[in-house]
């Protein structure tokens, strides 16, 4: 394990999953936040927003070049889709060496980026210094999918319930608390980015419908499985729990987990275990919270497998 401390700049810092971020760097021992980069904050003192980072740090707005002179040994890119292309190729360009996090979808198609969901792709790193993080609906999708992936017999049906925070800081329908009272609003029913994400990196087609819920944060997903073979209960969930048994981030339990209980924290809790009759369909349900592991606690993860350090400092669990 390295030893060293690291500097590490946020781009794209006014949104929650930028604020989750700028907490765990803080808890982090061998982080340094170098930089915090935000044009609608830029001038504002960082601790007047945060009130874990001490001293007086202001928000910067940063272009590409800036963010790259810099000269951090990592960088978080915590912006909208299609904006981190000018960051890639600013930090490649003075300082190849930078670990670069993208919170985006924008590489999360490329092979030559590592894509970064550690319980399953972990043996996958070999030094890439390009990460890409995935999404939150497909965070949870996946590790939902996973640990019977090789007994489909068809393409898994996938409900998904996001709180409102999913929608991001800018105004829209889904995330506005007044349209969402006492309603479920679906959206992107087929072809959702997730959707693709899911089928490209598991390999099977996936179907996905996403909802937008009144409560701020947290993902329920629903996960309709058909099985080549017939299984009971008690097998199924011997199978995930030997997938998991070394994952500290995933908790298998027996009842469906409610998504106020994973609210805030770290991990994911996959349950609710149901079998239909003749044992090859079953319903399996997983809780994330959308601005943790589905954004910020993963970009942690990935980070600090990128420099060395233990995959889960400054992560509670």
């Amino acid at each position: 394990m390295s030893t060293k401390t690291f500097t590490v700049g946020i781009v794209g810092a006014r949104g929650h999953t930028g604020a989750e971020l700028v907490k765990l760097i803080a808890a982090h021992p061998r982080l340094e936040l170098g930089f915090v980069s935000s044009r609608e904050l830029a001038g504002q003192p960082v601790a007047a927003h945060y009130p874990e980072i001490t001293g007086d740090q202001l928000f910067e707005n940063l272009d590409a070049d800036a963010v790259a002179a810099k000269g951090m040994d990592a960088v978080i890119l915590a912006l909208p889709n299609d904006l981190s292309a000018p960051f890639v190729t600013a930090l490649d360009a003075a300082r190849p060496d930078t670990v670069i996090v993208d919170l985006s979808a924008d590489h999360r198609f490329e092979g030559s980026w590592y894509y970064g969901l550690p319980e399953l792709t972990r043996g996958d790193y070999t030094g890439q210094k390009h990460i890409s993080n995935p999404g939150c609906y497909a965070t949870a999708m996946q590790l939902a999918i996973s640990p019977l992936l090789e007994q489909l017999a068809g393409p898994p049906q996938c409900f998904g319930v996001s709180g409102y925070s999913g929608a991001g800081t800018t105004p829209s329908d889904k995330n506005n608390p007044e349209l969402l009272r006492d309603n479920l609003m679906p959206y992107a029913l087929t072809n959702h980015v997730h959707e693709r994400e899911v089928s490209a990196h598991l390999r099977v087609p996936v179907e996905f419908m996403p909802h937008v819920a009144p409560h701020f944060r947290g993902i329920t997903m629903t996960v309709n499985l058909w099985l080549q073979q017939q299984m009971t209960r008690e097998q199924i969930v011997d199978a995930y729990r030997r997938f998991y048994a070394d994952e500290a981030l995933v908790e298998v339990i027996d009842e469906a987990p409610w998504v106020s209980r994973i609210a805030g924290r770290h991990g994911v809790q996959i349950g609710g275990f149901t079998v239909a009759p003749g044992g090859k369909r079953v319903v399996v349900v997983a809780t994330l919270d959308n601005l943790l592991k589905g954004a910020a606690t993963q970009a942690m993860q990935n980070l600090n497998l990128a420099l060395g350090l233990d995959e889960l400092t400054s992560i509670p669990h």
